[in-house]
């Protein structure tokens, strides 16, 4: 192992429900009244692949666009102030230094909203490359992302592993090539993160454990 790809929301900092909750105002006030839970199960993939499915609405349309990014807007404006590192998400990080592994993010999440969170909790000093969305045609659970990075980093899918919380994210990787790793601090029970070849309770677990 050379290389750790890293998701964000839920994997590294407490942000699912926050995202599930910009994503309700901001369709909200466009008329789409959608439940906060089926939200919340389709956060860890972009909104290329979320709007169709709750509102059918392609992302590219104005309407999808308007909401997309009314709902950044929200989320950094609202909901970012209160957002919490997941216990030991930064010492994880700084262990896998220690071990001379290159760390680079692979996100589903807007350049700005990504960008935004790394900064708010410096771990933007920690990470050696960042991919998000606009690295890739597709987001998650389609592979793009995870290439994007494997490519950015100069790395093999055998190179690298990947830290993610959702079906998205082990999809995603697994259909890249990439050994995952999944976290339950996204909401997920382990028997919902198939295909992970580990499951944690969260970084504070992977950090005591031997990997």
């Amino acid at each position: 192992m050379k290389a750790v790809l890293l998701d964000i929301d839920g994997t590294l900092v407490d942000s699912n429900d926050a995202h599930a909750g910009a994503w309700r105002k901001a369709l909200l006030e466009q008329g789409f009244d959608i439940e906060f839970g089926v939200l919340r199960r389709c956060i860890g993939m972009g909104g290329d692949h979320m709007l169709p499915r709750i509102a059918g609405l392609t992302k590219d349309s104005a309407l999808g666009k308007k909401i997309s990014e009314r709902r950044g807007e929200i989320f950094r404006e609202e909901f970012l102030p209160d957002l919490k590192l997941l216990n030991g998400a930064k010492e994880l990080l700084e262990k896998l230094l220690e071990k001379k592994l290159t760390l680079v993010i692979a996100t589903s999440a807007s350049s700005k909203d990504g960008s935004a969170i790394l900064k708010k909790f410096g771990l933007d000093e920690l990470v050696h490359h960042v991919t998000n969305s606009s690295d890739a045609d597709k987001s998650k659970p389609d592979p793009d992302i995870v290439l994007a990075a494997l490519k950015k980093a100069n790395l093999d899918p055998s190179d690298a592993v990947m830290l993610g919380d959702t079906p998205y994210d082990i999809e995603a990787a697994v259909r890249a090539g990439v050994v995952a790793y999944a976290f339950t601090s996204g909401g997920w029970r382990p028997e919902e993160l198939t295909g992970a070849k580990k499951v944690f309770s969260g970084p504070a677990d992977m950090l005591m454990a031997e990997f």
